[in-house]
């Protein structure tokens, strides 16, 4: 058991230092703990629980983390607009742990996702897979692939509507809207992470097929639709 935080033990985003250096420190430091905590704990020799949860030590020990600290791994937590990583104090021993909230190439088996239900309030009509308008003609004829990850992952809505800060990357240009009670009638299993992305592993194949696209945006230069077919 472990209390945890998605805050890093401090509140907000930190304000605008003036300080470009320090920033793309920080920078270089969630995208370094991201690619250790989502998919090379094991190649690094750091020892990842079932529960996808490393202790900061243990990172921090790393020859590849050696510069940074306590403090800058905190401060990037608490800072990161995305909630991408969750600090908790393991209960036992006192010890600080930390892990990504998703998008993980390793097997995790308890992320503590919750299932979405068919009815259920917080099941939503349409989530939003962003992509690149460069993949459509792909993704118009085979659907979403999960890929190397475990999930395919979609927001509640576009970034910046009603609160949504995570699901998808800034710079996308096309976003594909899912059908979900459709895909669930149809058995495919979704879940609620911890920082409010939706997640699916798709169908056996690991994808979700363009009859569960409800429409697609193309949202660069100006927003337009798409045609399905």
């Amino acid at each position: 058991m472990a209390q945890c935080s998605d805050r890093g033990g401090r509140g907000g985003r930190r304000g605008r230092r003036g300080n470009r250096g320090a920033e793309d420190r920080d920078v270089r430091l969630s995208k370094s703990m991201s690619y250790a905590l989502r998919h090379g704990a094991n190649q690094m020799g750091l020892d990842m629980g079932t529960d996808g949860f490393l202790f900061v030590e243990e990172l921090l020990a790393h020859p590849q983390f050696h510069s940074y600290s306590l403090e800058d791994v905190k401060r990037v937590v608490a800072t990161n607009d995305k909630q991408r990583f969750k600090l908790c104090t393991h209960l036992e021993d006192g010890r600080l742990q930390i892990r990504a909230s998703q998008g993980h190439s390793v097997q995790v088996t308890d992320l503590g996702l919750k299932p979405v239900l068919s009815g259920s309030p917080d099941c939503p009509a349409e989530a939003i897979h962003g992509s690149y308008l460069r993949n459509w003609s792909s993704i118009q004829q085979q659907g979403l692939n999960r890929m190397k990850r475990t999930h395919i992952h979609l927001a509640p809505g576009l970034l910046g509507e009603d609160g949504v800060i995570s699901g998808m990357r800034k710079d996308c240009d096309l976003a594909v809207y899912i059908d979900v009670p459709k895909a669930l009638a149809d058995g495919i299993e979704f879940f609620w992470s911890e920082n409010g992305v939706l997640l699916t592993a798709g169908n056996a194949e690991g994808k979700l097929l363009p009859k569960y696209f409800s429409r697609a945006l193309r949202l660069r230069p100006t927003r337009s639709i798409l045609p399905l077919q």
